[in-house]
């Protein structure tokens, strides 16, 4: 049902909040020595949803971000890349979220018949 109401953008909405967590979790650990800085790759990601399967888990569409600096403790977070992922992931969920919203409002006042 929620696939045919609204489309990928019930999986997207998840997916983008999954790597909103990913991310945010990069930023806490930008201080901790051999951290690894992740992110999920989201268009691999949306397509194993979208097929379903076990690769329907967004782990699997887990990657390492590679340092274009890398500092000498061994972690590959880079504070700044991480803040604009951060921001741009925002937007985008923001904006599925606002799509979702619309649909069920439609929806609403058709069954309400206005």
């Amino acid at each position: 049902m929620n696939e045919r109401l609204f489309g990928i953008h019930g999986a997207a909405l998840t997916l983008r909040s999954e790597r909103m967590g990913v991310i945010a979790s990069n930023i806490a650990n930008a201080a901790t020595p051999g951290y690894k800085a992740r992110d999920i790759d989201f268009n691999a990601a949306l397509d194993a949803r979208i097929s379903g399967g076990a690769a329907s888990d967004p782990r699997t569409a887990m990657v390492y971000r590679r340092p274009t600096m890398p500092s000498l403790d061994g972690n590959t977070v880079e504070l700044n890349r991480e803040q604009v992922a951060f921001a741009e992931n925002a937007v985008a969920y923001s904006a599925t979220l606002a799509f979702v919203q619309g649909r069920i409002n439609n929806i609403t006042r058709a069954l309400t018949g206005e």
